[in-house]
């Protein structure tokens, strides 16, 4: 017998529907459930790696932690990474399998796929007690309707009840939650169980006369009203929008445990992934990071970080069009601490062979650090672990840049050269002995006197969040409601609301 499942759909992208998976996913956990995450499509350039292997997006592994099991390729099965504005790199079952264009993608290819997800999905309702599904952007969006298989399509294949989330602090939720029910058809609507409120500030008694004409109008019931909390933005999906995310500190104000504060700036480059790399410097009491785009940004610095891309060749072009890569230089030269990270590790080397990604061709870097890249077309999927500042590392690599090193110190996979630092690992700055032993040198580059607070876990600060989303959800939320759905699906009988969807 399958287990129960709950599809989390939105109003809108970036409703909450990663957030609110997770809350719901850690609250069934912490009553003993056996509980997954599962998005059948994720377009996002912040991704994960599996233990065996496979590329899935960063909120499924960051939900999977919500459920305290171990992420897999089945939570996640098809990844869209876009490498512009019509094109994207398709990820199937955690590997990656070509280019499409939008068009050809919504053209044919996602019907194809609605097999394998459900198949994906079947397994895992097979070997779990509920499985917590996540939709994309909006379930209305009816010029995508008759391809989709990460909303309604996933729903009504597989029988699933679903819940709206629509973000309140944006405004017009009434209209959004009216709105997304009456655009679909009637076999649609009817998995359509209610909605849940996010992000509510004030209060709750001022709210309630428009949910109860809200039920009047659809015969559907909210859930919940959640309250608005900051630093609940953990592993979001858009990589293409400039916004630190690394607030996981946020709530709790930690004065440095040094004399001085550390000031990180992130160099904003196109098609940015994997930007929760910084999480961790974020989540040090003292460290200040935020994004930046003009060469003056980078004058108070005291470690300039150059992260990951979708887009190498194309990241380069803007560091110089900017005026950024020979800033970059500059710091380099005066021993002044940079990172990079993956791509951003690339475009600091000496030049780059891309007849895969770009189809550039040779590229010179900015020729700080003695590394030679060339793009293959196999991608490097591994979870390395090792040593560095003499402490121990572990991190996750994605890339299709193969790093010749002709020089410098060992570090990581990469290298040093005085103080920059180049690896193509993500993630290692959640190690935290190392963070802080990295963080100590550039406070001694940067003639700093900050130091490191002893005892910051960033695993620790990941638990404690996802422990906030569950208590919002537990305390918020109906959840003897939310589970009547899981466990029984949607109520029968819901009313039809006109025009639904065009023919």
């Amino acid at each position: 017998m399958n287990g129960g499942g709950l599809l989390v759909a939105g109003t809108t992208s970036d409703a909450g529907k990663s957030v609110v998976t997770a809350g719901i996913c850690r609250w069934l956990v912490r009553q003993g459930v056996k509980v997954a995450p599962f998005k059948a499509q994720n377009m996002s350039l912040n991704s994960f790696v599996t233990r065996e292997g496979a590329e899935i997006g960063r909120a499924q592994a960051m939900q999977a932690q919500a459920c305290r099991v171990e992420p897999t390729a089945l939570m996640n099965p098809v990844l869209l990474k876009p490498g512009g504005e019509r094109s994207s790199q398709v990820v199937l079952m955690g590997r990656p399998v070509g280019e499409m264009s939008a068009r050809g993608y919504h053209g044919g290819r996602q019907e194809r796929l609605l097999g394998t997800v459900l198949d994906c999905l079947e397994r895992l309702r097979g070997t779990y007690d509920a499985v917590i599904c996540e939709g994309a952007g909006s379930p209305a969006e009816i010029n995508l309707r008759r391809t989709d298989i990460v909303n309604m399509g996933i729903a009504r294949n597989a029988g699933l009840p679903v819940l709206v989330v629509g973000d309140i602090d944006r405004g017009g939720v009434f209209a959004s939650f009216f709105g997304t029910v009456a655009l679909l058809s009637p076999e649609d609507q009817a998995l359509v169980a209610g909605f849940l409120v996010n992000k509510f500030r004030g209060d709750v008694s001022l709210l309630e006369p428009g949910l109860d004409m809200l039920h009047g109008l659809t015969g559907r019931r909210t859930y919940g009203v959640l309250p608005f909390r900051h630093g609940l933005g953990i592993d979001e999906e858009d990589g293409l929008r400039v916004s630190l995310r690394g607030t996981v500190r946020e709530s709790v104000v930690a004065a440095p445990a040094g004399e001085d504060v550390l000031r990180v700036a992130v160099c904003a480059v196109p098609l940015m992934s994997n930007f929760t790399d910084v999480d961790a410097l974020a989540a040090e009491p003292g460290v200040v990071v935020r994004f930046v785009d003009r060469p003056e940004e980078l004058a108070d610095a005291d470690l300039v970080v150059v992260p990951g891309t979708r887009g190498t060749v194309r990241a380069l072009e803007w560091l110089r069009e900017r005026g950024l890569a020979d800033a970059l230089r500059r710091r380099a030269a005066e021993g002044r601490p940079v990172l990079g990270i993956c791509g951003g590790f690339q475009v600091l080397g000496e030049h780059i062979e891309d007849d895969v990604e770009s189809r550039r061709g040779r590229v010179d870097g900015l020729g700080v650090l003695p590394v030679r890249v060339r793009f293959a077309r196999e991608k490097t999927l591994t979870r390395p672990s090792g040593e560095a500042l003499g402490e121990p590392v572990e991190g996750y690599e994605i890339h299709h840049g193969v790093a010749e090193v002709l020089g410098g110190e060992p570090f990581l996979d990469g290298c040093r050269v005085g103080q920059t630092w180049g690896t193509h690992w993500h993630g290692s700055l959640e190690s935290d002995a190392f963070r802080r032993a990295f963080l100590r040198e550039v406070a001694r580059a940067a003639g700093r006197r900050f130091v490191p607070a002893p005892g910051t876990s960033f695993a620790a600060l990941r638990e404690e969040q996802l422990d906030r989303l569950g208590d919002l959800i537990e305390q918020h939320a109906d959840t003897d409601a939310l589970w009547r759905l899981i466990e029984s699906g949607a109520p029968t009988g819901l009313p039809f609301i006109p025009p639904g969807a065009p023919a």
